[in-house]
C-alpha cells in the first residue's frame, strides 16, 4: 500500500513538471506576472484571488479597464485561468459576467491600440550611420575595446533582427552553434519561439546584401570574429530581450528619429512592411517571420498599401 501511495505521489510531482514544461519559461513568467497583479487587487479589497470567481474576475477587469488597453484585459483573464488550471481548479471565464461586462468595456474604449512604428528601409539606413558615426569616450584602451565591440555588437544585432524579421526573445537566445555561414549568406537555427513551444525549430536564410555597409551577413561575421567575442560560447549577443529595445531606442534618438515611437517589435515589423511594400507574397513574409497565421501579416500589407493603392491615386486635381 505504501509503494502506491508513493507511487502516486510521484506521478503527481511528475505531472506539475510537465504541466510547467508546456509553457516556456518567459511565458510562465508573464503568466505569474500577471496574477500578481490580480493578487494585490484582491488582496486590497478582501476579496478571494485563488480559487476566485466570475464576479470578482469582472469586477477586476473593470478596474483594470482605466488604466490598460483592451489588449491587456484579455492578456491577464488567459494567465489568471492558466494558474488556475496549474493549481487544480476550475474558472469560467467564459461567465456572461465576465463576457457582458468586456463587451461593455469594449464598445466605451474600443479595441484599437497605437502600435509603435516600425523601423523602415530608410529609419534603418539612418539608425545604422548614427552607430557608424557614434563617438566613443573612453579612459583607457581597454574600455575603448569593450565599448567598440558593443557598438559592433548593437550594429549587427539591428541588421539582424531586420532582415530576419526576429522576434526579441528568438534574438537574444541565439546561440554560436545555432550559426552556419555559408557561401550565400547565413543560416539561422532557431530552436523555439512564441508559435512553436514544442520546440521543433526552424531555419531563417539571410542572404548577403550588395550593399555591404547595411549587409546582416557582413556584420554579424564581424562582431562574431571581433575580439572580445570569438573566445566566447553560448548565447551570441549576451543581453536581454528589454535591452534590444534600449539600445534601439539609443540609436533611434541619435538618428534624428523620435525614440518614444520604436521599441523591440520595430524591427520585426519594420522588415515585414518593407517586405510587403517591396511586393514580397504573404508567404515568403511568414516563411521567414515565422507567423503561423496571415492576420497579423496582412496588417503589415495593409500599412504598406496605405499610400501605394490609395484611391487618390487616380484623383488628378
Amino acid at each position: 500500500m505504501n509503494d502506491l501511495v508513493t507511487e502516486v505521489k510521484n506521478l503527481e510531482i511528475e505531472t506539475l513538471k510537465n504541466l510547467k514544461n508546456s509553457k516556456a519559461a518567459n511565458t510562465l513568467r508573464a503568466y505569474q506576472a500577471d496574477f500578481k497583479d490580480f493578487s494585490t487587487f484582491c488582496i486590497k479589497n478582501g476579496l478571494s484571488n485563488m480559487p476566485t470567481e466570475p464576479k470578482i474576475l469582472s469586477i477586476y477587469l473593470t478596474h483594470l479597464s482605466k488604466s490598460s488597453k483592451f489588449s491587456t484585459l484579455r492578456r491577464r483573464i488567459a494567465s489568471i485561468s492558466v494558474i488556475h488550471k496549474m493549481k487544480g481548479h476550475y474558472l469560467d471565464t467564459k461567465h456572461p459576467i465576465i463576457m457582458e461586462n468586456l463587451h461593455g468595456i469594449k464598445r466605451t474604449k474600443g479595441t484599437n491600440q497605437k502600435a509603435k512604428k516600425p523601423i523602415l528601409i530608410n529609419d534603418l539606413k539612418l539608425i545604422i550611420n548614427a552607430i557608424n558615426q557614434e563617438k566613443i569616450k573612453a579612459k583607457h584602451f581597454l574600455e575603448d575595446n569593450v565599448k567598440e565591440t558593443k557598438r559592433i555588437r548593437d550594429r549587427a544585432l539591428i541588421l539582424l533582427g531586420f532582415s530576419g524579421g526576429f522576434r526579441r526573445s528568438e534574438l537574444v537566445n541565439l546561440e554560436y552553434e545555432d550559426i552556419e555561414f555559408v557561401k550565400e549568406g547565413v543560416k539561422i537555427f532557431i530552436k523555439r519561439s512564441k508559435t512553436d513551444q514544442s520546440g521543433e525549430g526552424s531555419i531563417k536564410a539571410i542572404p548577403y546584401f550588395d550593399n555591404k555597409e547595411f549587409c546582416p551577413v557582413k556584420a554579424l561575421d564581424h562582431y562574431m570574429k571581433s575580439k572580445f567575442v570569438s573566445t566566447f560560447s553560448g548565447r551570441i549577443f549576451n543581453i536581454s530581450d528589454k535591452s534590444v529595445a534600449l539600445i534601439i531606442k539609443k540609436y533611434a534618438s541619435l538618428a534624428g528619429l523620435d525614440a518614444n515611437k520604436y521599441a523591440g517589435h520595430s524591427l520585426r515589423s519594420g522588415f515585414a512592411t518593407s517586405a510587403a511594400e517591396a511586393g514580397a507574397e504573404e508567404r515568403n513574409i511568414m516563411t521567414m517571420t515565422g507567423h503561423k497565421t496571415t492576420q497579423m501579416v496582412r496588417r503589415y500589407i495593409q500599412e504598406a498599401n496605405l499610400f501605394k493603392n490609395n484611391a487618390l491615386n487616380k484623383i488628378k486635381i
